[in-house]
Formats: C-alpha cells, sequence, structure tokens
C-alpha cells in the first residue's frame, strides 16, 4: 500500500519548494521505512526535502535527546514525534499549531487535543493513538485445549505455563509470556496495567502517590515469580522489538504490547501469521481489565528556519489519508473518529472492535509530575525492574514512594 498524495500540493510546492526540514520519527517495528515513505511522497509532491532521523527505540532516551535540542536553541529538528505525556513538558518550545491547523484538529479525538493544548496553544497534532493489549496464539489454546484467552493473570500463568512445557520439548527457545521488562519507559506502563488491574490504584492518585500498597505488592509479585518459569530469563532487558521478535518467530504464547504488532504478526514473514489474535490484558482478583493510554503526536519546534512548511508536513502526516494508511498499512490506532470507523481499518485491525477497543485506559502520571515526568517514571521502572530482578515488593516499593513523593513538592 502506497502513501496518499498530499492534498494541496500545487500551492504549498508553490510557497515552499527547496525547503528542508528534518523530522525526528519513529524506530519501533517497520515504522521507520514508513516514515521515510511518507516523506518521499512529501517530497514528490511539495518539492520539500524531508531528512528522517529515527529517535532513540526507549521513550526517556527520546525525551532526553529532544530536551538536550530544545536547551541549546537548536534548528537541527523541525518536526518530532512526541509522546503523549510530553506535550506540559516541551510546550515552551514547540510553535503553536492552532491558527494554522486548528481547524483539521476539530476531526480528532476531543481527548487528545486537550491533552496536546496546552495554555490554550495547540502544541502539537496527534499522530497515532496507543493502548496495551495481549496477543495470544490461538492454535496453541485450541492444541492445549483452551476455549478462549485468559481473563485474569492468574488464568494467563497457568496457560502459559502448559503450553510452554509442551512447546519446549521441540522448541528450547519457546516461552509462554513475553512484554517490556527491561528498565525504560515501556516498563513504567506495563507496570501501571498489573498494578491498576490488580486493584492496587495508577501509582498517583489524586496527587498521592499510592503505589505501596498490598494490591499493588500483590501483583508485582506475582510478576517476579514469573520471571525464567514462563517468561525468557532476559525478559528483563525486553522493549518492544524484542517482544515482537519472540512473537512473531513463533517463541512466545502470549505477548503484551501495542497495536502496531498486529501488522507484523500478520506479515508475509511473520511465523505466526493466520495463527493468533488479539484481546483486553488480563486483571487481578481485585480489578478489570485496562491498557495503558500510549500514542505519539507531530510538533513543530520554534527553533525551526522553517517552520511553514514543517506545518505542512505535520497537516499531510496527520491527515485522514495518512492515518487509514497508517491504520491499513501498519495497525496503527487512528485518532480521527472517522477513519476509525472506516470499514477497511475496522476489518485490518480487530483491536478496534468494541470489545477490546472500549476496554478502560489507564495515564501515567504526568499530570501529577508536569516537567519532572520523565524523572519519575525513571524512578517507577528503574524500582519494578529491580523487583522483577528478584527484590520483593515490600522492599522497593517505599523507596519508590518517597522518591516520588520528593518529585511532588
Amino acid at each position: 500500500m502506497a502513501p496518499p498524495k498530499v492534498p494541496n500540493a500545487a500551492a504549498i510546492k508553490a510557497k515552499y519548494h527547496g525547503q528542508k526540514i528534518t523530522f525526528v520519527g519513529d524506530s519501533v517495528g517497520g515504522l521507520h521505512a514508513r516514515d521515510l515513505a511518507l516523506a518521499k511522497r512529501f517530497q514528490k509532491d511539495t518539492g520539500i526535502k524531508v531528512n528522517v532521523v529515527p529517535h532513540p527505540a526507549a521513550s526517556d532516551a527520546s525525551f532526553a535527546q529532544l530536551a538536550r535540542n530544545f536547551s541549546s536553541k537548536s534548528s537541527a529538528f523541525d518536526v518530532m514525534m512526541v509522546d503523549v505525556v510530553w506535550p506540559g513538558a516541551f510546550a515552551p518550545y514547540l510553535v503553536n499549531l492552532k491558527p494554522k491547523l486548528g481547524k483539521a484538529a476539530k476531526a480528532h479525538v476531543a481527548g487528545i487535543i486537550q491533552n496536546d493544548t496546552i495554555g490554550g496553544k495547540l502544541v502539537a497534532m496527534p499522530w497515532f493513538g496507543d493502548y496495551g493489549i495481549l496477543y495470544y496464539r490461538s492454535d496453541l489454546l485450541k492444541k492445549y485445549g483452551y476455549s478462549a484467552p485468559p481473563k485474569t493473570w492468574t488464568q494467563l500463568f497457568a496457560m502459559a505455563k502448559k503450553i510452554q512445557d509442551g512447546e519446549k520439548k521441540s522448541n528450547d527457545n519457546f516461552s509462554g509470556f513475553v512484554f517490556q521488562g527491561n528498565a525504560y519507559e515501556g516498563l513504567t506502563c506495563d507496570a501501571l496495567e498489573w498494578i491498576a488491574s490488580a486493584g492496587g490504584g495508577h501509582i498517583i492518585d489524586n496527587g498521592k502517590v499510592t503505589i505501596d500498597n498490598k494490591n499493588a505488592r500483590t501483583i508485582l509479585d506475582a510478576m517476579r515469580a514469573q520471571i525464567g518459569k514462563i517468561t525468557p530469563k532476559n525478559v528483563t532487558t525486553f522493549q518492544e522489538n524484542e517482544t515482537a521478535n519472540a512473537f512473531v518467530s513463533g517463541n512466545a504464547a502470549f505477548a503484551r504490547n501495542w497495536p502496531y504488532m498486529y501488522s507484523i504478526a500478520a506479515g508475509a514473514d511473520s511465523k505466526v501469521k493466520g495463527k493468533f489474535n488479539v484481546s483486553v490484558l488480563p486483571h487481578g482478583a481485585k480489578g478489570g481489565s485496562v491498557g495503558t493510554v500510549g500514542g505519539w503526536q507531530l510538533a513543530v519546534s520554534k527553533y525551526s528556519k522553517h517552520k511553514d512548511a514543517a506545518i505542512e508536513f505535520v497537516r499531510y502526516a496527520t491527515s485522514a489519508g495518512v492515518e487509514r494508511y497508517n491504520a491499513i498499512a501498519y495497525s496503527l490506532v487512528p485518532t480521527r473518529t472517522a477513519v476509525a470507523k472506516d470499514k477497511a481499518v475496522v476489518k485490518t485491525n480487530p483491536y478496534l472492535k468494541p470489545a477490546i477497543a472500549s476496554v478502560p485506559r489507564v495515564t501515567r502520571p504526568a499530570k501529577f509530575l508536569k516537567g519532572k515526568y520523565n524523572a519519575g517514571s525513571k524512578v517507577i521502572y528503574q524500582g519494578i525492574n529491580e523487583i522483577l530482578q528478584g527484590q520483593s515488593a515490600s522492599r522497593v516499593l517505599p523507596s519508590i514512594k518517597s522518591k516520588l513523593q520528593r518529585l511532588l513538592r
């Protein structure tokens, strides 16, 4: 599937032909190739040259890269991807897109536009949404006598162990469950899902640090007990790509990941094509299924020397045509309600069906930590990683709590 043409390309070309911008884009899965394809189409239609630079794979490393760029007032980056939790931190360095893209913004989910509006200024435009989902091998569930995916974490642990024990007889690399266990932003997302789904709150609730509670300790200790039992021992080093590689290569029964992995697992080179499905994530005894809110926005640096050309690239990349292209070709969650209801989009992406798409979303505590969010998330994911590597939750959570409390002061 080819990227769509640029709307109103002739007018854009007349104004900005020959200008050059740098776009800090994606690096997960096949999305860098997608960025190159979009840039090539945009350049062909408008004459604006687009240099695509993939951001670091880890979200927190990407944050640090942009922070350094902004603090030095560098014009090296014109357009950049920003995580859904970053607009508040980076707002002072971003162009207000409302004058030129305010009308287009009305077609996107209102809640995301509110998230991207800081002090009345639209500092970013939604590019694609995200939420955590469970991937499972439907063929193996049937093989081992299961008629449905697990509803609880306890069920997942038992099913993963049974399937793993059977599959390891012919595949020593097989594991029951893989997820993002490395000490980076992805683990903050995973841990939030575990804790919230077990009735342990949202790490920070109503401005108060709540992570050190019985339900949180119970689920985190339960996850720790699975390391090396139903997971690879090195799952504590896994990010999204390692998770996807394990599942798509046929070496895992269950995987927690974002929707982007669907197109990879269903791709021609996948060993699990036609053998998997998706569902909501399991929950604990005292909670319900949830999915951490993810998603990425596009923003323009106020230090850019070609702001108008950069804004036109953002207009194109967040257009209905590109959203439809992203959803069908790369299984990315649309942020335009009309695109999310498109029949071809829904057919290609089962995660958009109401049973999965309506799962309650949980948000990382960025609104409480504000400009200190990156530091706070580091406290969270480093602590959770310590638990996964053998420390008890009762020993680690008090430290996480006290460090977060200091950041809130």
